[in-house]
């Protein structure tokens, strides 16, 4: 959509149009642009000492002994990956990543000096030797140290956005030390530009020692073994996926390297065959450079916003692709083609070289240290350090042994053309493999995200039903804390209702007398079972005295209900005053059911006497008992003084009991009850028993604007707990016509049913749509937003009073305070639409402070969600600004912007009304008074009737000032206004009119 006024990145400075063009934010230029600094410096020298170390070798030894160097190679770099973890348990992060360069120079230097100094042929050979070996190892701790404090500077989202830059670092160094090392070597010896490289390593060392002094608060002060108990049990809790985890990643890293290795030695082999050792330098040289050239470009402009646009596994992808199959195809076809025979394989392998470095340094090395960062924090640089540095050497040993197995397997029985299709069979199985570990990788590294977090919940669905009921029956026989076996019993009674009279029963004759009342209460729920009526009588064989009331009178209930021939007149000698008020009263109120005329009046006459006792439970047994009772007849006229009853208790089982016997005359009154904080749970719960008949009820009340917030959002969060198709029905309904915090609320209320798994697919099959649009709708209204934002903004160099600035900041934080609700709101529909496991983690990070879990909960929605509008959702819930919002807005074409003054902003603004939140509506009518802008009639007549008394009063004050002939017609109308603070406004206002008449008067 075209952007008719677009001045959004105008005057931007030209740093920030730099880091635009390299896909960077201002807050991470010069953490980068350090890192990159560091690595690009290591890199060259490393570069100079490996190009010169190479030529020595392959001078000294030929391509044959290659194997062996990379089973040495494995061995040293095993050696150094666990030193360099050992480390980290001695000596605090920064100390370790600094010094590990200049410690690994040293020996470097020395055995230069040693080969300068030594004239025994056979020496020389094996300085050579450790020479190379050395300088591999190097590369080794180089990438690895690379890749940790890279970790530690940037969150999950940043290293994904600045990691492809820094590795560029390498790329760049190619370039540099590509095209300068011939030019070198025309001053200095081999041995010299190994001694210069060791310097410029140095160097590189000292600016990342700046750099870790400067952002040390990125570094852990203290050795790894230093662990707190809490989150030593953390990691305990994550043991197992994160083993798996980090196996996967273990052979990811290792299939690469061998990948890169098998790749490496046919190139050199074709390279030694065909090269003289003066022209292989400089090819090399050449080489590395053009390759750099094209590496360059692709990360600095490329890299990051692939990674961004597809995601990290299928960066990683690419390179098993690419080297597996496509080249590998290209080399066979060339073969066949005439004329190009004799040199075809030698060019296939350049390219397969080409294609395997340039994929490795820009999008593998890219999307490296992002697999790490799900693994949490404290241990992450270890694990990185023996997961990718042990890979790597193993992998070095396996090719190395896989090199020599081919070789003396082909020197036997296969010719040097078949030999080299061999090696590349080998390249495309390891290929496929390490094509199977990313997948696997890909469905860990979400899983492994959510349970960093620490969120996760427990359904029906993944609890098994047999052995959770053996699971209950041990804890509740067992000895333990009697609040854990309530629990136990309550998750029984969601899980498996039905079958939660057959556990219980068998263990009512072991339980503690709470226990064996929550369990009669369970039993009862689900109706009384002939059954079980012999486990239950049990309880009341026993004499009252040694048996808890409450229990013996849900057993004489449960035994009366499941018996089709009940014992009246045993019933009946339960009613005499000697009995427990309890059972008493559970015994009137069975005889009023099902006894005699006789009975009947005789368990009245022993109701009236509890419901009219002074004792307070006397009353609430009275009052409990009744909720039994189908006809309360001659009972009814004691509850209006029970509902004033000054005990809470009695009043609340007053409002169970209207709910229970449906008494419709006093529905008014539960309703009223919700209000009420020391009853709301109560008449929850009593509401919810009713279940669709409290609907019509409970709809008027939360469609009711007039009504509390508080009272609206209870009644909302009753109809989702009532869980019928009927009341699910109705959400869904109102959550399409709804606004704001009524949406909010409605959303809150489904999320609470989806906890049940057949409702979540019921939302996931027929509901999806209708998420999208309303998602789609909350995104537009946020471009209203975002303009509104920058409209409404006072110039910077325009003057203004300090009323004015005040009213401004206020509407601002209204409109920001909008966006957060609105973000909120997005997040819940989320909710309805994906794993709830995983959307609970994720807003769990996105609502947090720290922009280390700010990035953790983008990185799980972006793995979890897979709506067109993914991209959009991320870029609105990171941490932008209103201008970069309000764009990516303009360019998915949610919205339009032209630039408006402020007064038809605010003008558009309140066209909006029942989207706004009713504090910024009132906001604008004040920053409409301070700025004199005029509003229509209409407009200020809607605010005048506004449900909220800060808006009326906002109007009121609009009026006073703009249109004082208006106000005055207004006035008497207003003067009965229901909040206190209005009528005080209005009572001031006449007050003061009146004085203006009285003083023109005289």
């Amino acid at each position: 959509m075209e952007l008719k006024n677009y001045s959004l990145a105008a005057n931007a400075s030209l740093l920030t149009q730099m880091l635009k063009w390299v896909n960077l934010r201002p807050e991470e230029g010069e953490r980068t642009w350090l890192m990159f600094a560091f690595y690009t410096t290591v890199s060259v020298g490393l570069r100079w000492a490996e190009d010169t170390t190479v030529a020595l070798f392959l001078d000294e030894y030929g391509a044959g002994p290659l194997p062996w160097m990379y089973i040495a190679s494995a061995v040293m770099g095993m050696g150094l990956v666990f030193l360099y973890s050992w480390l980290q348990k001695i000596f605090p992060l920064r100390w370790v990543v600094v010094a590990i360069a200049p410690c690994m120079v040293a020996p470097l230097i020395l055995l230069v000096l040693l080969r300068w100094g030594i004239h025994v042929s056979y020496l020389s050979v094996i300085v050579v030797f450790l020479l190379r070996l050395w300088v591999d190892s190097l590369y080794v701790v180089n990438d690895l140290n690379t890749s940790i404090v890279a970790n530690q500077l940037f969150n999950i989202r940043e290293i994904k956005r600045t990691y492809p830059l820094v590795s560029s670092g390498v790329l760049v160094a190619d370039v540099i030390s590509g095209f300068s090392l011939p030019w070198l070597l025309e001053f200095a010896k081999l041995n010299r530009v190994i001694i210069i490289a060791c310097g410029v390593i140095i160097l590189g060392s000292a600016i990342l020692s700046y750099l870790s002094h400067h952002y040390r608060a990125a570094f852990p002060d203290v050795p790894q073994r230093l662990i707190p108990q809490e989150q030593a049990s953390r990691h305990r809790r994550l043991e197992a996926p994160l083993k798996r985890y980090t196996l996967q990643l273990f052979a990811f890293v290792g299939f690469l390297q061998v990948i890169g290795l098998l790749i490496d030695f046919q190139y050199l082999q074709e390279l030694k065959i065909n090269l003289g050792d003066k022209e292989l330098a400089s090819f090399l040289g050449l080489f590395g450079g053009f390759v750099g050239l094209c590496e360059l470009a692709t990360q600095w402009f490329l890299s990051s916003r692939l990674i961004e646009r597809f995601g990290v596994f299928f960066t990683a992808a690419l390179l098993p692709v690419a080297v597996g199959f496509i080249v590998p195809i290209l080399i066979a076809v060339l073969n066949i083609v005439p004329g190009i025979q004799p040199v075809a394989f030698f060019w296939g392998l350049v390219g397969l070289k080409f294609c395997d470095e340039l994929l490795r340094y820009t999008f593998v090395v890219s999307s490296g240290p992002v697999l790490y960062q799900p693994i949490p924090e404290r241990i992450r640089s270890r694990m990185q350090a023996l997961s990718g540095g042990t890979a790597e050497a193993i992998a070095t040993g396996c090719a190395g042994l896989i090199i020599i197995a081919t070789l003396l397997f082909g020197g036997h029985f296969l010719s040097a053309t078949a030999q080299k299709w061999v090696f590349v069979g080998e390249t495309i199985l390891a290929a496929m493999a390490c094509l199977r570990v990313v997948w696997l990788l890909r469905s860990r590294y979400v899983d492994l995200l959510v349970l960093s977090a620490e969120r996760g919940e427990l359904s029906a669905s993944n609890v098994g039903l047999r052995a959770f009921k053996q699971g209950v029956v041990k804890a509740l026989e067992e000895k333990g804390n009697t609040a854990d076996k309530h629990s136990c019993i309550e998750l029984l009674a969601q899980i498996d209702p039905q079958g939660a009279a057959e556990v219980l029963a068998s263990i009512l004759f072991k339980l503690a007398p709470d226990l064996q009342r929550h369990s009669l209460e369970v039993m009862l729920a689900t109706g009384a079972n002939p059954n079980y009526v012999s486990e239950v009588r049990w309880l009341l064989e026993r004499h009252p005295e040694n048996i808890d009331p409450e229990v013996f009178a849900l057993a004489l209930r449960y035994v009366w209900l499941a018996d089709p021939n009940p014992n009246l007149s045993q019933i009946e000698e339960y009613l005499n005053s000697r009995h427990h008020s309890l059972i008493r009263a559970t015994a009137a109120a069975l005889l009023l059911g099902q006894g005699t005329a006789m009975q009947k009046v005789a368990a009245t006459k022993t109701m009236r006497r509890m419901l009219t006792h002074k004792q307070e439970q006397e009353r609430v047994n009275g009052v409990k008992a009744l909720r039994e009772v189908v006809y309360l007849q001659a009972l009814r006229i004691h509850i209006p003084n029970l509902l004033q009853d000054e005990s809470l208790r009695v009043r609340c089982a007053v409002l169970e009991m209207i709910a229970a016997t449906r008494m419709e005359e006093y529905y008014s009154a539960l309703l009223a009850a919700l209000y009420y904080k020391s009853t709301r749970s109560t008449t929850m719960r009593a509401l919810v028993k009713m279940e669709n008949e409290a609907l019509e009820m409970l709809l008027q009340m939360a469609t009711d604007v007039y009504k509390p917030e508080v009272l609206r959002m209870y009644a909302w969060r009753t109809i989702a707990q009532i869980s019928t198709t009927k009341a699910v029905e109705t959400l869904w309904l109102h959550l399409e016509s709804s606004w704001g915090a009524t949406r909010y609320h409605i959303l809150r209320s489904l999320l609470k049913i989806q906890k049940q798994s057949e409702i979540s697919n019921l939302v996931d099959r027929f509901q999806h749509s209708r998420v999208e649009t309303l998602i789609d709708q909350e995104l537009r209204f946020l471009g209203e937003i975002y303009a509104a934002y920058l409209d409404l903004q006072l110039p910077a160099n325009e003057p203004a009073n300090q009323r004015v600035l005040v009213v401004a900041d206020l509407l601002q934080r209204a409109l920001a305070e909008m966006e957060w609700d609105i973000r909120e709101r997005l997040l819940l529909l989320l909710k309805l639409l994906y794993s709830p496991e995983k959307m609970q983690a994720a807003a769990f990070n996105l609502r947090s402070e720290s922009g280390v879990n700010l990035a953790r909960g983008l990185e799980i929605l972006e793995h979890t969600v897979n709506l067109p509008t993914k991209s959009l959702l991320l870029n609105i819930l990171d941490q932008r600004s209103p201008q970069e919002k309000l764009h990516y807005l303009i360019e998915a074409e949610f919205t339009e912007y032209d630039q408006l003054s402020a007064s038809e902003r605010l003008r558009k603004m309140l066209t909006l009304g029942n989207f706004l939140s009713d504090w910024c509506l009132a906001c604008c009518f004040h920053f409409a008074q301070v700025s004199r802008i005029r509003l229509t009639i209409n407009e200020i007549l809607l605010a005048l009737r506004h449900p909220t008394s800060f808006v009326r009063e906002a109007a009121i004050a609009y009026l006073n000032v703009v249109s004082h002939r208006v106000l005055l017609e207004l006035l008497p109308k207003l003067q009965k206004d229901s909040h206190p603070l209005v009528a005080a406004q209005v009572k001031e206002l006449i007050s003061k009119h009146s004085l203006t008449n009285h003083q023109k008067n005289s």
